[in-house]
């Protein structure tokens, strides 16, 4: 960092240069100062903003230290959260352990999830209307010459499995999203 321009600094600059440099930081960047500055002008703001509310609701004239160290206290414990005691996370630990792992059958290669866990199941559906045989409407005449029982016709079309199914029902197909390699 170019040390050029050392003493046009404010006072509050100087010292975030002290405290880096203490720490062992030696190169970076002129403006990581201003943002620390800007980060530590906020905080302290907060802080009295929030002291002057906790000394406004005491009945108080003025800011005094406890209300500083309320508004301090107060800070720490929203912004930061305490880990939980140990002891409660042994008793998780415990519950946790008591269910055991499942059993994995080792074949040879690499142990691979079950197939329902995957991402190259089908995940999607998609609703194919089928399409209705229009039927010719009838005559007088030909109601008297046609046959009383006659055969039904079939669509070459519409295969031997799917004649259960009515009509005007959707038909639901899936498709993989990645195709599979041949083995």
């Amino acid at each position: 960092m170019a040390e050029g321009g050392e003493e046009d600094l404010p006072r509050d600059a100087k010292i975030v240069k002290t405290l880096l440099k203490s720490m062992g930081v030696d190169d970076f960047e002129p403006r990581v100062v201003h943002q620390f500055l800007e980060l530590w002008y906020r905080y302290v703001v907060d802080v009295l903003s929030d002291a002057q509310v906790y000394s406004e609701h005491a009945g108080k004239a003025a800011i005094d230290s406890d209300d500083i160290k309320l508004a301090i206290q107060s800070k720490v414990n929203f912004s930061f959260s305490q880990p939980p005691p140990r002891e409660v996370l042994l008793e998780l630990a415990r519950n946790r352990n008591k269910i055991p792992l499942p059993k994995s059958i080792a074949g040879p290669g690499v142990s691979l999830p079950p197939e329902q866990d995957t991402l190259i199941n089908p995940n999607y559906q998609l609703a194919i209307a089928k399409k209705q045989i229009s039927q010719p409407e009838e005559t007088e005449e030909d109601e008297e010459s046609a046959d009383p029982n006659p055969a039904p016709t079939q669509n070459p079309s519409v295969s031997h499995e799917k004649a259960d199914v009515p009509q005007g029902t959707p038909q639901r197909v899936s498709f993989p999203l990645g195709a599979k390699r041949p083995r």
